[in-house]
């Protein structure tokens, strides 16, 4: 491709998802489903939702297969490759095989929900639960190699760099972890409150906390850098690229960071209510709120580029990449999944990406049942519909006998 192609090529891609791309609509579930967690590939979109079920669709949207084993709602998921780990109320960490929908292996040992998974490489898995471990998983050979404990409270996130994997917990701190020696390395105290949210490039940590403040760690010494202040809510949303941090919170609010000097850049009143989704790349930002509407934002300007689509009655989760967007959303009391394709066209004409969206309904899939819970109006937070549905007392049998790493 010739410099001057790749640019009329940019440039037909920046203006469809400025004013126009065409979308993709089908229902997932003949009712409505809490969509909990949402992955996009390059070969799939995977959607776990609340009723044990995870559907793989390919990257246009037609649905491919379900994936049925657990017995209670899957609450996290990380693909890698053609390998798809799960987690949920039930306890079991499941591993999968997407092309052809096999379960390779279950997983057993955490006593409570698995809130938070993560794969360091295409044989690593870290799980964080509600019963306050981690757990580091052997996924080819179907065994855990470490128990990380320390926490005192649920383990709500992770994430991984190289070597490293840091939790957050709701027990106030985070934690940073070395995964080939299974032990705790530092831990980052001073949040008044759960922590919701990390970010982690390696060098620095962000951590987003109901105390409504994002405070930004020295993964060298553990030490406190900033703490930033502006949110009036629970920081739940974090993305940390390069000097660039972006935030969402339950105010609505998504705000732009400089890690250079510690400062905002742009405040963004983004939603009326909850900042349910996040992400940003090079030149854009993309949130979804429990106020139904999903907002493309401009990141060097912080302005409002465009809504995609019409306001939803919520949006559970949203994913894009440079061509492509993926909406999970709440209308008219059934979960919907949208693809938004931003693709040039193949003949190289600029008038169909420059028009209003072309909108493409499909039928309900029939792999689908309905959800053992019914969610009216705006949707609960994650943790208020996961303790609803999940009962951790139950005892069960053949728990895997595994390495216990305390801090």
């Amino acid at each position: 491709m010739t410099y001057r192609s790749h640019f009329k090529q940019k440039y037909q891609v920046e203006t469809a998802w400025r004013t126009g791309g065409k979308v993709d609509q089908r229902q997932i579930t003949p009712d409505q489903g809490v969509v909990t967690s949402l992955h996009l590939t390059d070969k799939y979109i995977i959607v776990a939702l609340d009723n044990a079920k995870i559907h793989v669709f390919d990257t246009e949207g037609k649905h491919l297969r379900c994936l049925q084993g657990h017995v209670m709602g899957v609450w996290a998921m990380v693909p890698w490759g053609e390998t798809l780990v799960s987690g949920g109320c039930d306890r079991d960490v499941r591993v999968w095989n997407m092309a052809t929908g096999q379960p390779l292996h279950m997983l057993r040992g955490h006593t409570s929900t698995v809130r938070c998974l993560k794969m360091s490489n295409a044989t690593t898995a870290i799980s964080g639960s509600r019963d306050t471990t981690l757990r580091i998983w052997d996924i080819e050979k179907g065994q855990c190699k470490h128990v990380l404990m320390g926490h005192q409270a649920s383990v709500r996130c992770l994430e991984i760099h190289g070597d490293l994997v840091v939790s957050g917990s709701y027990d106030t701190t985070a934690r940073i972890w070395s995964i080939s020696e299974g032990r705790c390395l530092r831990t980052l105290q001073g949040h008044f409150s759960q922590i919701y949210a990390v970010a982690f490039d390696g060098k620095r940590v962000a951590t987003g906390s109901l105390d409504t403040s994002v405070r930004v760690w020295n993964v060298a010494d553990g030490k406190c850098l900033a703490i930033l202040q502006g949110h009036t809510s629970l920081v739940g949303q974090l993305q940390l690229r390069g000097d660039t941090l972006v935030t969402g919170g339950s105010d609505g609010s998504v705000r732009v960071w400089s890690l250079q000097s510690y400062t905002p850049i742009h405040r963004l009143a983004a939603h009326d209510n909850s900042v349910t989704s996040l992400q940003f790349d090079e030149s854009r930002i993309v949130s979804g709120g429990s106020d139904g509407r999903v907002k493309v934002w401009d990141l060097q300007r912080g302005c409002l580029v465009r809504e995609l689509g019409q306001p939803a009655e919520a949006v559970w989760r949203v994913v894009f990449e440079e061509e492509k967007a993926v909406v999970l959303a709440s209308r008219q009391g059934k979960t919907v999944m949208e693809v938004w394709s931003f693709a040039p066209p193949e003949d190289g004409n600029t008038s169909s990406t420059a028009s209003s969206p072309a909108v493409v309904s499909k039928p309900v899939l029939p792999a689908s049942e309905p959800s053992p819970m019914h969610i009216s109006d705006a949707p609960a937070s994650d943790d208020q519909v996961e303790d609803t549905i999940m009962t951790d007392e139950t005892p069960r049998d053949n728990e895997v006998s595994s390495p216990v790493t305390s801090a």
